[in-house]
């Protein structure tokens, strides 16, 4: 089977993609591969991140890898923090301080349309392939439930009456904007082996 490493050092993301990965190929964490060091994020886009993270670990290494970078784009916010969602608050804010940032922002608005996007990059053989996934919803008006991380607590997917937060793992891994990037990842590698 093969093997991909994972450039991220969030544990959550890594436990939520292993588990649409399993089977797949087997993915080795920074961690595991000995690799440290802060993992540039300079672009203005996800793609650029994406891709900045996937190259970086590609030029340490020469093993095929994959990246991805994820941002919430308010509707009432102008599509912020979009490709800033991770250091919303600060930069070495922690979620709780995104998600304290968002729900001060967004008071009094009644406007609560938001996406989730997700980009992945693929590098295989130094070459970078793109999959992108998104998932449309609310901004909630405070937080509920405790599975997941980041925004989750406060984002209400359309169609569904309950925040991320409080959506079993493999519910929110089958309807979101990073569990439909890594599907299109996954026919990807199925199809191509």
């Amino acid at each position: 089977m093969k093997t991909l490493i994972f450039a991220t050092n969030n544990k959550h993301k890594l436990q939520e993609v292993s588990q649409l990965l399993e089977g797949v190929v087997i993915i080795k964490s920074l961690e595991e591969m000995g690799l440290d060091g802060e993992i540039p994020e300079t672009s203005d886009t996800l793609q650029g991140n994406s891709l900045q993270k996937a190259q970086w670990v590609w030029d340490r290494t020469h093993t095929d890898c994959f990246a991805d970078d994820t941002g919430l784009e308010v509707e009432a916010l102008d599509g912020r923090p979009g490709v800033y969602s991770a250091r919303y608050a600060g930069e070495h804010c922690s979620f709780d301080d995104n998600v304290n940032k968002m729900l001060h922002e967004m008071e009094g608005k009644t406007n609560r349309k938001a996406c989730f996007r997700t980009v992945i990059t693929l590098m295989e053989n130094g070459v970078p392939r793109y999959f992108e996934g998104r998932v449309d919803g609310q901004i909630l008006t405070e937080r509920y439930g405790k599975e997941g991380f980041g925004y989750d607590p406060i984002f209400m997917p359309d169609r569904f009456a309950v925040s991320f937060a409080e959506m079993p793992l493999e519910v929110k891994n089958r309807i979101s904007h990073r569990g439909k990037a890594v599907a299109q990842l996954v026919d990807y590698l199925r199809n191509n082996k």
